[in-house]
């Protein structure tokens, strides 16, 4: 793709928000939107929704003067990314859904399912926080917590189901997950985690710690304990050069940066001293991951 008035199709949906955009072949997005996912209304209202976003997009793009050439979605949770079918997302009502096909056919375009995690560590090691690593491990971290382990340019995938970070135990005795198990990362964790026990949005937890508030203070002190437990059990297995935290709560930068390396580093005996980074990206590096897996996915076609 080398027109500059060649764009793809991006979309990251998540449990809260629906983050899409039109990207062109240097990953520049030339134009963002964000919608609610509305997941409550189940399967196949969220189905609808991302087609209407796909189709409105494209023509958007149309509309600018620009040529649609590819699609890319990228989901939370189980995604077989060989036959394009979201199979299982704790936060999202999808459900074994042929997502690729379904949106191939209604916009008659190439088409690429990817998962949203590994889409955004994609984006982070080429484009931003990740590029001048070659072992880097992105975490992001909002409703959710997963994470994409990404080495000489590749993204690990396991059997097709790695990255499932937010359900590592770290604390047993803890409360329960979505996902059916108790004491996981992402229960404790997860902005959505510091909301429901603080009764309050996460950057409120944080606002509220910076001015001394210690009931706030103590929910997000225990928030980034475990957050290190857990990223230091990802060190001793993956040793990672950078960590890059990402997500919505990444936009807490210092707040959260600053205790997490300092609680990851404290507890470190023969293991690698990681860096511990910023996404570039923030809560946007799914979606601009999207288009780059459609991106290639073009290029393919046109080589």
């Amino acid at each position: 793709m080398t027109d500059t008035g060649d764009v793809v199709v991006a979309v990251d949906v998540g449990g809260t928000h629906i983050k899409c955009a039109l990207v062109d072949a240097r990953g520049d997005q030339r134009h963002r939107e964000r919608h609610p996912t509305g997941a409550a209304r189940g399967p196949q209202a969220v189905v609808a929704t991302i087609l209407d976003i796909v189709r409105t997009l494209a023509d958007r793009a149309r509309e600018q003067g620009l040529v649609p050439r590819a699609v890319g979605v990228a989901v939370p949770g189980v995604v077989d990314e060989v036959e394009g079918v979201a199979q299982y997302a704790a936060n999202l009502p999808l459900r074994d859904v042929p997502l690729r096909k379904l949106v191939a056919e209604h916009l008659g375009l190439p088409t690429v399912l990817g998962h949203d995690v590994r889409a955004g560590g994609l984006a982070e090691a080429r484009l931003g926080a990740g590029q001048h690593t070659t072992h880097m491990l992105f975490v992001p971290i909002g409703t959710g917590i997963a994470a994409a382990y990404v080495t000489g340019g590749a993204v690990l995938t396991g059997a097709g189901a790695a990255g499932e970070f937010g359900h590592v135990v770290v604390r047993p005795a803890g409360p329960q997950c979505a996902c059916g198990g108790r004491g996981c990362l992402e229960a404790v964790a997860s902005a959505a985690a510091i909301a429901r026990r603080a009764g309050m949005p996460a950057p409120e937890v944080v606002a509220r710690t910076a001015a001394g508030d210690p009931a706030a203070a103590g929910i997000w002190r225990d928030a980034v304990r475990a957050l290190a437990d857990g990223l230091l059990t990802a060190q001793a297995l993956l040793d990672p050069e950078a960590i890059v935290l990402g997500g919505g709560l990444s936009h807490a930068g210092d707040a959260l940066l600053g205790p997490v390396r300092t609680e990851v580093l404290d507890r470190l005996t023969f293991h690698r001293e990681p860096q511990i980074l910023r996404a570039s990206f923030g809560d946007e590096a799914g979606c601009l991951g999207a288009g780059l897996l459609a991106l290639d996915r073009w290029q393919l076609r046109t080589e």
